[in-house]
């Protein structure tokens, strides 16, 4: 039993950045995976059609029969889209290419923005008891990634240690307030985590001067280091804690859960 708090009810968490290959994946396999590793009872929502947080927990394309398509547009039970991964106490709601053309047909739906909130809220949900629900949202700013923040309580923001990082979250940050006036209020912004961070890299380094002088004590003190072994990790299909538990990468988010426990609880 882990000795750090755990929330009241699931903690709603989205991972988003509208820019791809910043890791956003990666930190939603390996953090849920950290934060079950601490006793956890932890939910990844995969809501990006490329499912590719499906793959790297081991679900393979044939037993997709349900998933998050299913979950939002056809109104299917939490119980039959949930599935066990490998990891103890780590589950997923998976995805598959279906889920490209949800943001055509939600159009019409009158409830379209509060679909995954509804999904997410079905009394079924009691009997997992939850402690986090993590939603990795598509490398966009679309219907599915705003669903995901009317259905959080938080966002966190996987930040790439690259020249113009900084600059790519503006629009991040304007979908974000226009979540809190339209159907979020009390949406916040969970933490900046740096990824890819090479400490012998001038940039890097740069970049997480930039990001912790504009942004504060909402970048957390962990960073995620380019590491090959988590590089290597989802073509085993496994988090990187399973692939090499003792890698850099591994320490790296297992401080990254560390740091979300203590950083207090909804």
């Amino acid at each position: 039993m882990s000795d750090l708090s755990r929330p009241v009810g699931p903690k709603i968490i989205a991972v988003a950045n509208q820019k791809g290959g910043v890791g956003k994946t990666t930190t939603t396999i390996n953090l849920a995976a950290a934060l079950a590793e601490q006793d956890m009872r932890v939910l990844v929502v995969d809501l990006d059609p490329q499912g590719n947080a499906s793959t790297g927990l081991g679900i393979d394309v044939d037993d997709r029969e349900y998933t998050t398509y299913e979950l939002l547009l056809e109104d299917i039970g939490l119980d039959k889209v949930i599935l066990e991964t490998e990891t103890p106490g780590l589950h997923i709601v998976p995805a598959t290419v279906d889920l490209s053309s949800a943001d055509l047909e939600l159009i019409s739906n009158e409830k379209r923005s509060f679909l995954l909130h509804d999904a997410l809220r079905q009394t079924q949900m009691d009997g997992y008891a939850f402690d986090y629900i993590l939603i990795d949202c598509p490398p966009s700013l679309n219907l599915l990634t705003v669903n995901a923040m009317i259905a959080a309580h938080s966002v966190l923001v996987p930040l790439q240690s690259e020249f113009f990082a900084l600059e790519g979250l503006s629009q991040l940050m304007l979908t974000i307030r226009e979540v809190r006036q339209s159907g979020n209020k009390n949406l916040r912004i969970e933490g900046v985590v740096l990824t890819m961070y090479d400490q012998r890299n001038n940039l890097s380094q740069q970049v997480e001067q930039d990001a912790r002088a504009n942004l504060g004590e909402l970048v957390y003190k962990t960073v995620i280091p380019r590491n090959v072994r988590v590089s290597e990790a989802p073509s085993f299909s496994m988090p990187v804690l399973s692939y090499d538990s003792g890698s850099k990468g591994a320490k790296a988010y297992r401080d990254l859960a560390r740091e979300i426990l203590e950083n207090g609880v909804i």
